[in-house]
């Protein structure tokens, strides 16, 4: 059930690369083999493997397994697996058998649905350290449940308030309900998971849900909403970090309205663009065009790198038609409206934006030397290079929607953006650095809260703090990895003869090198 576009490799060869990917001696790093061909998906695992199909149901799919041998390797999909801190804590690295994979299906299913599709999907283990990789203490990747869990919390006018619920949604579905709480029109063209029409679409496609029980059906819908990304932030640290006060401008937005305890699950792959992109389209990346960070266009003959500070600024040239970004769905609505995308690659659409001033040949105003910042925890930004990097950057951020929230930015005056969204890359360098658990994420957190402050009080200042809307998320989880399970899949897969191209360290092309 691959895309009838894709080209795709042969298929011995992919059964060769597969199957030594399946090998004793990578257990320890290898977790899941995916595939697909013309009758459907197949995840392999040391222990059991399962096939399965889809059909269509209304606007989304139903599956079916026609085959399992062994254990079921995608057969746990609970979503409420190691939640809080110290469940986490108290299952380090969990094998295959203790750990779920939730929406597994759908995972799998929407990756095939592009043309490039890889022949083959490699997830590591919750333990593997990417060493040979650039592997560090915090990884993502998978769509196990630690590593595919992200936060999510959205707060004030028009929210009901209900604190933190044991509950669970998807990424893709947090445009479709922030457009449900400003009251956005459907798209006459809409489309849902499985590419039918779907009259009440909020977006061109949307594969997600509009979770509609979250709105306050008494109260106006906000005028303005701001959305915080988090990146790679952990929720069960980031809550535990709530409960011990380290981050009380995120506490507020709990207060004013609910928090998923259970998080939102990130789309397969579990990293970063890939995943900004849902968040902001409603759709998955089969579906968006942002396949992952890096991948092999077989029909152009080339690799396409889009998670690079040298590309970030043109990441959405493979953007599908087929999909609106949140942007484009506020226009849409509402013409005479503008939107912000601070620090935000996947910027389609809005008016006012990093990547849309250096587009236009223009550069965000410079920051000050990392040791200078305000919000910058001393003993991490002064030694860890990565640390202050990404503080420098998230301080651009701030300053923008700061400016544009109040007197200006860089001179210019702006109208209020109906709709804001600040991408804050810290917590991702720090959760990466240290290890989900560490002293240096939970000071990013810190760090980043504050930030996040600095935009609450441009909102206040403007006066319409009560007519605004806020909601907060991170792309992916992050797992603490095990120094001491390292490795390399490569040798294996040469050891078969066969060409190959692996992309990202986990997608895998046949017959080509």
């Amino acid at each position: 059930m691959r895309n009838p576009e894709a080209i795709v490799g042969d298929p011995e060869q992919v059964e060769a690369l597969a199957g030594a990917l399946l090998g004793p001696d990578l257990e320890p790093i290898v977790d899941l083999v995916i595939t697909a061909d013309d009758e459907g998906y197949e995840a392999r695992a040391v222990d059991g493997r399962v096939r399965f199909t889809r059909t269509d149901d209304g606007h989304g799919w139903t599956f079916t397994e026609t085959l399992v041998e062994g254990r079921n390797p995608l057969g746990d999909q609970a979503t409420d697996r190691f939640v809080g801190l110290a469940a986490e804590q108290a299952n380090p690295w969990p094998s295959r058998a203790e750990n779920a994979y939730p929406h597994a299906y759908e995972m799998v299913a929407q990756i095939f649905d592009h043309p490039a599709a890889p022949d083959v999907v490699t997830l590591h283990t919750p333990a593997h350290n990417w060493e040979d990789h650039g592997g560090e203490r915090g990884e993502h990747g998978s769509m196990s449940t630690i590593q595919a869990r992200a936060p999510f919390i959205l707060g004030g006018a028009g929210v009901r308030r209900q604190g933190l619920v044991p509950r669970s949604c998807k990424l893709v579905d947090v445009a479709p309900t922030v457009l449900a709480l400003m009251g956005a029109d459907p798209h006459p063209d809409g489309v849902g998971l499985n590419g039918r029409p779907r009259a009440d679409a909020l977006l061109r496609r949307q594969d997600g849900e509009a979770l509609r029980d979250l709105i306050d059906p008494d109260a106006e819908p906000p005028e303005f909403v701001v959305g915080f990304l988090f990146d790679g932030c952990n929720p069960n640290v980031l809550h535990d970090a709530i409960a011990a006060g380290e981050a009380p401008n995120v506490a507020r937005l709990l207060e004013l309205g609910v928090g998923f305890e259970h998080g939102a699950f990130s789309s397969l792959p579990t990293v970063t663009l890939a995943n900004h992109t849902s968040i902001l389209t409603g759709a998955h990346p089969g579906h968006h065009g942002i396949l992952n960070n890096a991948w092999f266009d077989r029909g152009r003959g080339e690799q396409v790198i889009t998670n690079s500070p040298a590309t970030w600024a043109w990441s959405m040239a493979t953007l599908s038609s087929e999909v609106e970004t949140v942007y484009q769905a506020v226009k849409r609505t509402w013409p005479d409206a503008i939107t912000l995308a601070a620090n935000e690659p996947c910027d389609t659409g809005a008016d006012l934006g990093t990547f849309v001033l250096m587009r236009d040949g223009q550069m965000p105003e410079h920051p000050p030397k990392a040791e200078d910042l305000p919000f910058a925890t001393d003993r991490f930004v002064r030694p860890e290079k990565k640390y202050a990097t990404s503080s420098r950057v998230d301080h651009i951020g701030m300053e923008m929607a700061v400016g544009v929230w109040g007197d200006g930015y860089q001179g210019t005056a702006h109208p209020i953006p109906k709709f804001t969204w600040v991408n804050f890359s810290l917590t991702d360098a720090a959760f990466h650095l240290g290890g989900p658990w560490s002293e240096v994420a939970r000071a990013s957190i810190h760090d980043t809260d504050a930030r996040l402050g600095q935009v609450l009080d441009a909102v206040e200042r403007r006066g319409v703090f009560d007519r605004t809307a806020f909601f907060l998320v991170a792309d992916h989880g992050m797992e603490e990895s095990n120094p001491a399970v390292t490795g390399d899949w490569g040798d294996a897969l040469r050891a078969t003869g066969v060409p190959f191209r692996d992309e990202a360290y986990m997608w895998i092309y046949a017959g080509i090198d």
